[in-house]
């Protein structure tokens, strides 16, 4: 009976012993993140701003995570069907998204989506990009001053392009043929790298988009959005010196499912911030007149709060606002 007693308390030890090392367990078996591949969503067509800022980034934010960032083009909805995809992806870190400001501060006030500016953690802005007019290779005017007069002439004598409707393109051409008393017939794309496509085929004559785009396909532009010509084009005048004052930006960068770890949203920011100061990532933006902009995951998402505010007011007043 004694010895049965003992061998009892002996196994009653010993279970208590594997419960407590199986109570530990989690904490020095968790895996280190990323212990494995990213998913870099991008919401447009390859070949777009967003998409070409994507890859430039991508070989610099796999060498500071020490693991490949794989780009997955998810194109449509004027970047809504990609950061839809992104804000219900599984929060472990794993997925993320690279995207533009539209489709986060304008897109929501123009459509009913699963989505709000604030459906997603912030991780960090990479660029911020001026918008430029970009006009077609057949294009029957010269410069802006032609285009207007065209687009004065009769209601639709103007073609224009924009990667969808409210998207950040289309809202500022809108307000610049508005403020010159001009109209013309809008034709909607998918992203940038189809509607550029439509510029070299003859399809649009002016498309609004940033300066990567002219400068991968070789378009001419017609002029910058704001106040300050770009070092990249010295010769191409801003919209306020041919008096009409529309400015715009272009701003993105990562974004991931809300409910994702601390620790991963950290370490990414950690090596975005690396990726977008590094050497390589610099000259890859100025081959596409780009400008590199890192902000904290806090700062971005600020940031675009503000932007989203501003567009909602904005788009009211065109006449394209939801409510």
């Amino acid at each position: 009976m004694r010895r049965t007693r003992r061998r009892g308390a002996l196994a009653l030890a010993l279970a208590a012993s594997a419960l407590l090392a199986a109570t530990h367990l989690p904490a020095r078996a968790q895996e280190r993140f990323p212990s494995r591949p990213l998913q870099m969503v991008v919401p447009y067509p390859p070949g777009g701003n967003t998409d070409l800022m994507a890859r430039a980034l991508q070989q610099e934010l796999a060498r500071a995570l020490g693991q490949p960032v794989v780009v997955v083009n998810r194109g449509g909805a004027a970047g809504t069907i990609g950061d839809a995809e992104v804000a219900r992806a599984r929060p472990d870190g794993y997925t993320i998204g690279m995207s533009p400001n539209n489709p986060l501060t304008a897109q929501p006030h123009l459509q009913s989506l699963s989505y709000s500016v604030d459906s997603f953690r912030y991780l960090c802005m990479v660029y911020d990009n001026p918008q430029v007019l970009v006009g077609s290779r057949d294009m029957p005017f010269r410069d802006l001053k032609g285009m207007v007069a065209l687009a004065r002439s009769a209601p639709e004598a103007l073609v224009f392009g924009s990667p969808g409707q409210g998207s950040t393109q289309h809202i500022l051409l809108a307000a610049l043929l508005r403020m010159a008393g001009a109209d013309g017939l809008h034709v909607p794309y998918t992203g940038a790298g189809p509607m550029a496509q439509g510029a070299l085929g003859g399809q649009i004559m002016v498309f609004v988009e940033s300066p990567s785009i002219p400068a991968a396909t070789g378009l001419p532009v017609l002029a910058v959005f704001g106040n300050r010509r770009l070092p990249g084009l010295p010769a191409v005048p801003t919209t306020e010196e041919m008096g009409l004052p529309v400015a715009g930006t272009s701003a993105g960068g990562l974004v991931a499912p809300a409910d994702i770890p601390d620790e991963a949203a950290n370490a990414i920011e950690e090596a975005c911030r690396l990726a977008v100061t590094s050497e390589p990532f610099r000259l890859a933006a100025e081959r596409l007149n780009a400008v590199p902009t890192f902000l904290t995951g806090r700062a971005f998402h600020k940031r675009f709060q503000a932007e989203s505010e501003t567009n909602r007011k904005l788009l009211r007043e065109l006449g394209l606002g939801k409510d």
